[in-house]
């Protein structure tokens, strides 16, 4: 009789399996998902089982030694994902494994925290006698026995804390029978210490009802079809998800919803925990590795059927799963910048596919990609076209920041219309939002005389001027230098360098100078790093604590304020100068979206467009909240120059130290390539990329066009098994490139 074998990857990127004998005393604990120990080599190491068989053509196979994790990591279904997921992104399987365990989830020696736990023994507790002669013996002791009567079960660290009394204290008291000392695993709650109150559902408007009614008639049929759900902002997207969600749980599955930015995970994590309560589990980057390890295992136990997070939480262990959400699905923030180098919202719409469950793609401005997928007949459309609560869409102005100029004899940063706008909400006791999505305080430090900038020693961009620390920092790979007292140029060296260019800093310089009573703060990744700092900033608008809130595109979407009555975008058009064939759309998106946060109470809203073009067709769209022209408009466009959604993007970037090995191995590379590649699809380049060094690293790119990409990813694969590139330059696809930067 044949012994079962097991496929077996490795966390070495090999981009292949293993076969090992089952031995058979572990018949029956290996399982698709187990993470097995294994001989590898002349070492041991850990592998992820992959599939189960009972003959492999490889004669005399190793034996793998023991079972590391007894519960599967991932069942056949995620599997199937992650095959996916490394085949049309173009990576190895490990990695694609990688992608959906979370690093502390998968990592060696990954457990759950265990602390000593105090738990008070009702049956044989003291008399009030026995306590009183203890109070005079030992007074701590008496405490924490006082304590342990209001919280019968804590932990030994927060009991001691709590009264005074040691361990050897606790012990005795144990030793009199009053209580026990265990060792016990402490879950590690992210929530600790958000506070929420239980909501209930309001009443839903009319296309609320139309909304949910569709996504309901798409959960409970065989074949699902995506839902793209249109609304403008301030609609009611996120009450439509809560009751779809709530459609699923009560059918016995369970849901995710994903966020683009960390930023708003705290806000939709208090409207979803106030609704579900401690079903939510949440999953991203900014929790602990403890946190993250026992929020993903709370899942997988099936103890939180509702999954909040940003790109990685698509990947959450929720079984069965009912429904998959992805709010603002046309963000930028839901591709990753790693191999394998997917986007959320397309890996989504797979996992709904393969999972037959239903999945919504939610948006103000939807991607021209998904648009056209719905007006096709691919996805379900469906319009919210009113907000809720009979609130107006807020007023648009376009200040024309030429004529700004011309009237004030030169350049100014805020313009007078703004300034007054600002005064006006401050005198009625309303919020404004200021928006500029570029961050530090000047872009630029150049010498006057010469025109010399100072640029990242290790990459080819300039510094940034950041105020507060008084340091440049390259925004590519985190360089600082001092600020320069002198020209850095060697045949120059002349004094008084000149701070250009404007940043969020600058704005809130500025802001703090016009209005010195206003309570003013600033919300970009400089004033977001530490831990919890988002929703501490966002609790403090919440509260009125703050007047105007500065900041960068995590405040642009999603957060519903109902006293901000006034947003102001400064510098519109940073976005419509990035050369690349998006700039339009999401120019388009980002002021439509940041917009949006105007007039969603009862005070309607205003918002102020600076802009020195203001006649581009994204300014004139936006200003008028119209996808839909601005829809047509765009898409004729792409397809007269054959860009995506015509055609499918893809970018190879090879980078490294030496330049002139960088050229050779992308000019071979695409050479072979060439002669692979079917008619219909073209190769641009190779050349330099848009920013050709980076962390010292040279970069050269080329660029594949196709109708889809499976008209050039196999030619992809056979040249990456044969190419050999020159020490030290590395090879990154990115297939669906959203940008060719």
């Amino acid at each position: 009789m044949p012994q079962p074998i097991a496929r077996i990857i490795t966390d070495i990127a090999l981009d292949r399996e293993f076969d090992y004998r089952i031995p058979e005393q572990l018949l029956g604990r290996v399982q698709v998902g187990s993470v097995v120990q294994i001989p590898f080599g002349r070492r041991h190491a850990r592998g992820f089982v992959t599939g189960l068989r009972d003959t492999s053509p490889f004669p005399d196979l190793k034996a793998l030694h023991d079972v590391v994790d007894a519960p599967p990591l991932f069942d056949e279904s995620m599997l199937r994902l992650a095959r996916w997921l490394a085949d049309y992104y173009v990576a190895p399987f490990e990695q694609a494994i990688a992608a959906i365990l979370p690093a502390p989830v998968r990592r060696e020696g990954a457990k759950f925290k265990e602390q000593l736990i105090v738990r008070a023994r009702s049956e044989s507790a003291p008399t009030p006698e026995e306590v009183a002669a203890l109070a005079k013996r030992s007074p701590k002791q008496a405490a924490a026995w006082q304590e342990l009567l209001q919280t019968p079960e804590q932990t030994a660290a927060a009991l001691m804390a709590a009264s005074g009394v040691g361990l050897p204290g606790l012990r005795a008291l144990a030793a009199k029978g009053w209580l026990t000392l265990e060792k016990g695993v402490i879950r590690r709650n992210p929530h600790e210490r958000m506070q929420v109150l239980p909501t209930h559902p309001p009443p839903l408007m009319a296309e609320q009802t139309a909304a949910l009614a569709a996504i309901h008639e798409e959960m409970t049929a065989a074949k699902p079809r995506v839902v793209l759900l249109h609304g403008v902002t301030g609609s009611g997207k996120t009450e439509v998800y809560l009751a779809a969600i709530q459609a699923a749980l009560d059918a016995g599955k369970g849901a995710i919803a994903l966020v683009p930015e960390i930023a708003l995970t705290p806000q939709t994590m208090e409207r979803f925990r106030g609704r579900f309560g401690e079903t939510v589990a949440v999953l991203h980057s900014h929790l602990s590795d403890g946190e993250r390890h026992d929020e993903w295992r709370r899942i997988a136990a099936g103890q939180a059927r509702v999954v909040v997070g940003a790109r990685s939480a698509l990947f959450a262990p929720v079984r069965p799963l009912g429904l998959v959400v992805v709010d603002e699905e046309h963000e930028p923030a839901y591709k990753q910048d790693e191999a394998p180098r997917y986007n959320a919202r397309d890996v989504a719409v797979m996992r709904g596919h393969l999972e037959g469950c239903a999945v919504v793609l939610g948006s103000a401005t939807p991607s021209l990609e998904s648009y056209r997928h719905a007006r096709a007949g691919k996805y379900r459309l469906v319009n919210m076209t009113q907000r809720v609560d009979e609130q107006v869409m807020p007023m648009v102005r376009v200040v024309d920041m030429r004529l700004e100029t011309e009237k004030a004899g030169g350049a100014h940063l805020i313009s007078q219309d703004l300034i007054e706008a600002v005064r006006q909400r401050l005198d009625q006791g309303e919020q404004t939002i200021l928006f500029l999505n570029r961050r530090g305080y000047a872009t630029t430090v150049m010498c006057p005389l010469c025109g010399h900038t100072e640029t990242c020693p290790d990459c080819s961009v300039k510094m940034t001027y950041h105020k507060e620390a008084e340091f440049l920092l390259c925004h590519v790979c985190g360089h600082t230098s001092p600020v320069p007292a002198r020209c850095s140029a060697p045949q120059c060296g002349a004094p008084n360098i000149k701070m250009a260019g404007v940043g969020t800093q600058r704005v809130e310089a500025a802001v703090r100078k016009i209005f010195p009573r206003a309570r003013v703060a600033r919300m970009d990744s400089d004033a977001t790093g530490a831990k919890d700092s988002h929703a501490q900033i966002l609790g403090k608008f919440r509260r009125g604590d703050i007047d105007i809130l500065i900041g960068t595109q995590m405040i642009a979407k999603g957060l519903d304020f109902p006293n901000v009555t006034l947003v102001g975008v400064i510098h519109a058009d940073l976005s419509l100068q990035m050369p690349d064939f998006r700039a339009a759309e999401r120019t388009f998106q980002l002021l439509t979206q940041v917009a949006g946060r105007a007039g969603r109470g009862d005070v309607p809203g205003e918002v102020l467009i600076q802009t020195y073009t203001p006649f581009h067709p994204a300014v004139q769209a936006s200003r008028r909240a119209d996808y839909t022209t601005f829809y047509d408009q765009e898409i004729e466009l792409r397809r007269e120059l054959n860009y995506p959604p015509f055609s499918r993007l893809t970018t190879v970037l090879f980078r490294g130290l030496e330049e002139a090995n960088v050229n050779t191995a992308a000019k071979d590379f695409a050479e072979r390539l060439q002669k692979l590649l079917p008619a219909g699809v073209r190769l641009l380049g190779p050349n330099p990329a848009p920013l050709a060094r980076a962390k010292k690293q040279y970069r050269t790119h080329f660029l594949l066009f196709g109708r889809n990409t499976r008209d050039y990813i196999p030619a992809l694969r056979e040249i990456l098994t044969s190419f050999k590139p020159p020490k030290g330059v590395a090879i990154a696809i990115n297939v669906d490139a959203l940008s060719i930067m």
